[in-house]
């Protein structure tokens, strides 16, 4: 590496990368289930930990390393522990990090399975978790307690993309001796970094963004060295590993995230501007539009609206299906960060498990459609919902 630090562009190209004896141009796809000694000391050593090296594929190999070392280079983070998908990160960092009569806080607009894995199932192993109002800075305040130990956020929110102030909750965590974890799977690196703003681990769901074209699962803790340490020490035992040909394949994702992330945000925020003008349209969530309730926090914290927008169709459940029945271009899945566009019904179907009062005091509507814009003609995206909206 050079004395210059390498700015972003270049470190999601090349950071990480180890040539074999070989010399290979591209990043070498490693996929063994172990690794050979050259002596019965070296195993020894390899186990123990003394010396560095690859053991067993659960934990270590090099396709997943350079992976987790390109990954923490673009967050600014000391390590990265990969997983094998985003909610996997996130049962790592908190059966990790936390143990019986640990408190959670964690923002009430949240993706639906982390709703569950927080409210449900870490409740049978005795960690409780708090869910509050997602932008309002004193609601994380006044639930901490003396058990807390975690604050749990993700900004932009799915689905609604409010935007909480990172550094604001930062500091109430520290505060109460907590720490602050930041989903940062809408953003990525390209357009946030949650640890220069405070925040002490970065949570992604490399499924999305980081591949890009919704090929392969995946996902990454990023964070310091000392809770990498602990979150790998979990992954080590209980195995929820990032799988070789997995890590390959997002590397290869990676390597165009910013001209993606950027196109595909300016394509959402002309998009946002043309459904905030259609009459049968009642709200426009974009974090990019002056009308969001946190523009203006958004235009500080990232560098540009994302390409998520989420909208409420007039006429509840009824018409906001018949827009996505009426969609032939556009992916019907609840799967986002894709080149291709996709249109989901968040209330049935990515928070359909939470309840109804959940839904409703999280803000999510029966007449709310979420689109992760693609890269698409802006124009046939537009044209295909209003084949629904007209």
């Amino acid at each position: 590496m050079a004395t210059k630090p390498y700015d972003l562009d270049t470190l999601a190209v090349r950071a990480g990368q180890e040539r074999s004896q070989f010399g290979e141009h591209a990043e070498a796809l490693y996929l063994t289930s172990s690794f050979v000694f050259k002596d019965a000391a070296q195993a020894a050593a390899r186990f123990s930990g003394a010396e560095e090296g690859n053991v067993y594929a659960r934990f270590s190999n090099p396709t997943v390393t350079t992976f987790q070392q390109r990954l923490a280079a673009l967050e600014g983070a000391e390590g990265c522990i990969a997983t094998a998908s985003g909610m996997a990160a996130i049962l790592a960092t908190v059966m990790a990090l936390l143990k019986a009569g640990d408190h959670i806080v964690a923002s009430r607009s949240i993706f639906g399975a982390t709703q569950q894995l927080f409210g449900n199932i870490f409740t049978r192993f005795g960690v409780a978790t708090s869910f509050v109002e997602a932008t309002n800075t004193d609601a994380y305040r006044a639930a901490m307690t003396p058990a807390t130990k975690l604050v749990f956020i993700e900004t932009p929110s799915n689905p609604l993309t409010e935007v909480i102030d990172i550094a604001a909750v930062a500091a109430v965590a520290h505060a109460g001796g907590a720490l602050l974890a930041v989903d940062n799977c809408f953003c990525t690196p390209v357009l946030q970094r949650p640890l220069e703003l405070g925040a002490d681990l970065v949570i992604h769901s490399a499924t999305k963004y980081l591949d890009g074209q919704g090929r392969v699962l995946g996902g990454a803790v990023c964070a310091n060295k000392a809770l990498t340490e602990e979150v790998f020490k979990f992954l080590r035992t209980a195995g929820p590993t990032l799988s070789p040909f997995n890590a390959w394949v997002i590397l290869k994702g990676m390597e165009t995230l910013k001209i993606r992330m950027q196109a595909q945000s300016a394509s959402a925020l002309d998009l946002a501007q043309r459904l905030e003008a259609h009459p049968q349209v009642a709200r426009v969530f974009y974090p990019g539009l002056p009308s969001h309730p946190q523009h203006a926090l958004a235009m500080r914290q990232q560098k540009s609206g994302g390409a998520i927008v989420s909208f409420e169709v007039k006429g509840g459940r009824a018409e906001a299906w018949r827009v996505v029945d009426s969609c032939s271009l556009l992916s019907i899945t609840a799967n986002l960060g894709d080149t291709k566009t996709t249109i989901t019904h968040p209330a049935s179907t990515t928070h359909g498990r939470i309840s109804a009062e959940a839904r409703a005091a999280a803000g999510i509507s029966e007449g709310l459609l979420r689109i992760a814009v693609g890269l698409e003609s802006v124009d046939d995206i537009e044209a295909d919902l209003k084949n629904g909206l007209g």
